[in-house]
């Protein structure tokens, strides 16, 4: 099982940014999906989660700015980013609870930088 994220890069104060991961291998069904941070110097943190029926949770910090979203079919999550401070710079990462023919796991993949520049 493989979790790779896309779509990180360099912003401006303001821009949007959007963020992929696309989950891969024997996988039967995935539960939640979601995305942390961890900025520099500081504690990795939830940004939000989706369950699969699209139930959605934010940290306060991001609500209304940041919205998650899935396509099942795909088994991928999304994160659209809008109005972008330099408060969100950090590596995101992206994470599931899935299913496969042999167990339940907690994945996580590598992490995508997102930098905003004032």
């Amino acid at each position: 099982v493989q979790l790779v994220e896309s779509g990180g890069g360099v912003v401006q104060a303001g821009g949007s940014l959007r963020l992929s991961c696309a989950a891969s291998g024997s996988i039967v069904s995935i539960s939640a999906m979601g995305w942390t941070r961890q900025a520099p110097g500081k504690s990795r943190e939830l940004v939000a989660r989706i369950s699969r029926g699209n139930s959605t949770d934010y940290a306060e910090s991001v609500r209304g700015r940041f919205t998650i979203s899935r396509d099942n079919a795909k088994n991928t999550v999304y994160l659209q980013m809008n109005s972008l401070t330099p408060e969100d710079t950090a590596v995101y990462t992206c994470d599931a609870d899935l299913v496969t023919a042999e167990a339940f796991l907690h994945s996580s993949g590598r992490g995508t930088r997102v930098t905003v520049s004032s």
